[in-house]
């Protein structure tokens, strides 16, 4: 087995540094000239194609420029056709010779006018990329390899596009705003849910939104770098009911299962998309399920607000496949519905249920050292989390006119989670019990004016209320040495209330230059209640409410607030200065304690963009930041937030001041064979809130201090490169983040904590139109604290994906990742996993059957080793066994 796994992680080396020196071992040929018509002007925008004789697979494709020159490039060999066209001419095609030696041929045409008669007919010209202004338009036939399932298995196959393994969809470095279906978006942050469900077959093309806004009238206004996605449906899957589903169970394994089914119709005028989804094999349908429940950075007025809490049972999941590590039992049903009720308006319905079983094993040994105090702790733990998920959504859209919209958003959610864990703590036996409810109602209104081309005019308002209570248990008592009391359990009982009420305008104003004003004023109230009640207990009878653990903490902000953007070109270079003024009214009631402040505060930014040429592009900024206190900053006494954790705040205001740089350089555009970028960011915190922490054996207490002076400077760099030779994409990474910052421990003096973390990987992925494709990388991640010691380590990750389409019928693909970890013991420091999904297609678009293995090594624990200030952690984690499923695809 070991030799077979040697030779898997060998296969990867070898495979990259053949690719690597195969790309520069092909001999280079160009092909060039000039298009023009019949009466000798030049033919602009005409297709060229490179291709085999008898054959519509595409070696090479360009097209003419606006003065009739192309260009193309191959390092194939052989005889080909080389063909021009464009609409309302006819098709020219040539023989060309392509030899090893390296040589650049000339060839000219001349396209003759044919004048086309339309009959209600639509001529489009079938390039696999088409540019059109802002949007680029990816034909799917030109890049599909016959084994996507799903819409997320169709993204990983378009250029430039990428998907993170929890389904991050990502074109260049960005993440991508929301993925609509014939332009209506179901899910805004939360497409997951779409992409990891719903079939790929039904797609015709991709359409990249660069520049995208997600108010159309600022479309052409405001200075967005967003980008979105759209998928175009082919004809015959549109204004009818189709849609698919899979099921699946264990061949080799126990009660093993997966069902999907999708059921949808996108009509012109009503859309529908219904899914169910359940498995207990790891999967999760949702992706972050609070994609969908919150907003997040979006700049709308609330988004990012959302109710704290500080009691959680949460563990951390090591840098594996979720489905590795996640026991589950997941049950999803979701109905999405989108009504045009007339020319002017429009409304969406979307609901989902989810309730999944999650099942957690971890074994640990911690080594504590903190001011001269050493020991160690072990724990195995054991963590049942149920959850209930429920959560409804409606917006409506009312076009008053052609310039004015009005917009209402209404969300509710109800969460209920029912968390237990067994604990053996250094041999004793510990049981806790966490039972919480959320309870969220969101509701938003958007009223847009576009007075002129150039300008508009926004006002918005937004009101949020979210209650979490919570009630925690503990069988065991382990705090003697805080307390001296006849106690054998303890429990603890928190409530959480926030209300969010905001309104803002907001004016866009573009100038005939091309400059751009934006002025925001706005004033927002935010409302957090924080009660907790520590209890020690004997038995059902309460011994003690010890003072000092116990909570009533009001905490009010009201923010007045104004913001001047002004985006100002010239010539080559665009300066963007901006001024946030903010008048804070804050009040702050701990039990009969109240207190108030008025801060005021005058936040400077200013950005530099230099456009060199079409290539190369720097951008500057500088910042500084004045930001308020949170609920969970102000809060005067412990909170009980683990089973050997107290947490408390600083009981009072507090406004921290940092200053923030960053200077970026990209060197190539999306989608160009070559594309480059680095950025460097450096961050100085004038005031930030550090702890001191007293670390003892059963327990840690954490305060938090305010003190002055932390740092931290990132770099990330990143390469890719299309190889022609062999059809494939290199990317290059490489980065880091320095800190340092101070905290007292075992009330020591300040003491400073450096931390270093540096990475650096290649990934190799082709494209090959054949029977075979790769996606192979490595990456090593090296990590350094230094206290009053230094510890550090250095691990490293390697994958390899085969993928065969044998025929329309057959192809498999071989999932292969090895893990090392620099400091383990050597029997504990490497793990291997495979995966294998085979399909067999008995009727195209109708059945299919699937042989899908996960963790065929059977790898069933995982180690890996960790280090932070205080101390060192080997932590074993259970892993999924191996399992084998049979499914079956029925498509309708």
């Amino acid at each position: 087995m070991n030799k077979a796994l040697f030779f898997v992680c060998s296969l990867v080396n070898l495979t990259t540094a053949m690719l690597l020196l195969g790309a520069f071992s092909f001999a280079q040929s160009t092909i060039k000239g000039t298009i023009l018509d019949d009466k000798g002007f030049p033919v602009s925008a005409a297709n060229v194609i490179l291709k085999p004789e008898n054959s519509q697979s595409i070696i090479a494709y360009g097209y003419s420029n606006e003065t009739g020159n192309y260009e193309l490039t191959t390092y194939k060999t052989g005889s080909y056709v080389l063909s021009f066209s464009a609409l309302n001419y006819e098709t020219v095609s040539f023989e060309v010779v392509l030899t090893h030696e390296s040589k650049t041929i000339l060839q000219d045409a001349s396209l003759v006018y044919k004048a086309i008669a339309l009959n209600e007919v639509v001529i489009e010209s079938n390039r696999p990329i088409t540019i059109k202004k802002d949007t680029i338009v990816f034909d799917v036939k030109a890049f599909i390899q016959g084994n996507e399932e799903v819409v997320e298995d169709l993204l990983k196959k378009i250029p430039g596009l990428t998907v993170d393994s929890d389904g991050t969809i990502k074109a260049g470095n960005q993440e991508v705003e929301k993925v609509m279906v014939d332009n209506d978006d179901f899910f805004e942050k939360g497409y997951k849910v779409l992409t990891k469900n719903m079939p790929s077959s039904p797609i015709e093309k991709v359409e990249l939104l660069q520049h995208y806004s997600n108010n159309k009238h600022l479309k052409g206004i405001e200075n967005s770098e967003k980008v979105a996605l759209n998928l175009v449906l082919k004809d015959d899957a549109k204004r009818q009911w189709f849609g698919n589903f899979l099921l699946g169970y264990g061949l080799i394994s126990e009660n093993r299962y997966e069902g999907r089914s999708n059921l949808m119709n996108f009509g012109k005028k009503n859309k529908y998309y219904f899914l169910t989804n359940l498995n207990n094999t790891g999967e999760t349908a949702t992706g972050d399920i609070s994609s969908l429940i919150y907003s997040f950075g979006d700049e709308q007025i609330g988004d990012n607000e959302k109710n704290q809490t500080i009691l959680g049972l949460e563990v951390y999941v090591p840098q594996l496949k979720q489905k590795r590590v996640n026991f589950n039992n997941a049950e999803l049903i979701s109905l999405n519905s989108i009504f045009t009720l007339s020319p002017k308006i429009k409304l969406k319905a979307m609901a989902f249920i989810n309730q999944d079983e999650n099942n957690f094993y971890r074994n640990s040994s911690q080594s504590f050292f903190a001011n001269n105090i050493f020991f160690q702790n072990t724990e195995d733990f054991t963590l049942r989390k149920n959850t209930l998920v429920g959560f409804g959504k409606i917006d409506f859209d009312f076009n008053i006119s052609s310039t004015k919209n009005f917009q209402f958003t209404s969300k509710l959610s109800n969460t209920r989670n029912k968390d237990r864990s067994e604990l053996l703590f250094n041999d004793n036996l510990l049981q806790e019990r966490l039972n919480s409810n959320n309870h969220l109602l969101d509701q938003k209104i958007v009223f847009t004016n576009k007075i002129t081309t150039n300008k508009a005019w926004l006002i918005s308002a937004r009101v949020i209320n979210e209650k979490t209570p919570q009630t925690y248990e503990l069988n065991q008592f382990l705090y003697d040495d805080l307390f001296s009391s006849n106690a054998n359990n303890i429990a603890q009982i928190n409530q959480n209330e926030m209300a969010f009420y905001g309104i803002e305008s907001y004016l866009l104003n573009r100038e005939k230059a091309g400059n751009l004003l934006e002025i925001k004023f706005g004033n927002q109230y935010r409302r957090d209640v924080l009660h907790s009640n520590f209890q020690i207990k004997n038995g059902n009878q309460l011994i003690d409410n010890p003072l000092g653990y116990q909570n009533n903490t009001v905490y009010g902000v009201n923010d007045l607030y104004a913001i001047l953007k002004y985006a100002y070109r010239l010539k080559k270079i665009n300066l963007v200065p901006q001024i946030d003024l903010h008048q804070f009214f804050n009040t702050l009631e701990i039990a009969e304690m109240k207190a108030s402040q008025t801060p005021f505060f005058i936040n400077p930014k200013l950005g530099i963009e230099y456009e060199m040429n079409k290539k190369n592009k720097i951008l500057a900024s500088y910042a500084f930041n004045t930001t308020n206190a949170s609920i969970l900053d102000v809060y005067s006494n412990y909170v009980h937030s683990g089973f050997r954790s107290f947490t408390k705040g600083t009981g009072t205001f507090n406004q921290l001041e940092a200053s923030n740089a960053l200077l970026s350089y990209t060197y190539g555009n999306w989608g160009d064979k070559f594309f480059a970028s680095t950025f460097i960011m450096y961050s100085r915190n004038h005031d930030f809130l550090s702890t001191h922490a007293v670390i003892a054996q059963n327990y840690s207490q954490y305060d938090k201090i305010q003190i002055k002076d932390r740092d931290l400077a990132t770099l990330s760099s990143s390469v890719d490169y299309y190889f022609r030779p062999v059809s494939s994409n290199l990317k290059l990474v490489v980065g880091g983040t320095k800190t340092n910052y101070k905290n007292v421990v075992n009330n020591s003096n300040l003491r400073a904590v450096k931390n270093n973390l540096i990475y650096y990987g290649l990934e190799l992925r082709s494209g090959f139109k054949g029977i075979f494709n790769y996606h192979t990388g490595t990456k090593w991640d090296y990590n350094e604290v230094t206290t009053t010691i230094n510890n550090s380590f250095t691990n490293n990750t390697l994958f390899l994906d085969l993928s065969f389409v044998l025929n329309s019928k057959m192809n498999f693909q071989i999932q292969t990742e090895r893990y090392f970890f620099g400091n383990l013991e050597k029997k504990h420091n490497t793990y291997y996993f495979m995966d294998l999904e085979a399909k067999y297609t008995v009727k195209e678009n109708k059945l299919s059957f699937f042989l899908s293995g996960n963790n065929l090594f059977n790898t069933t624990s995982f180690k890996n080793y960790s280090v932070n200030d205080i101390s060192i952690s080997n932590t074993e984690y259970r892993l999924q066994p191996r399992y084998v499923l049979l499914k079956m695809d029925y498509r309708f």
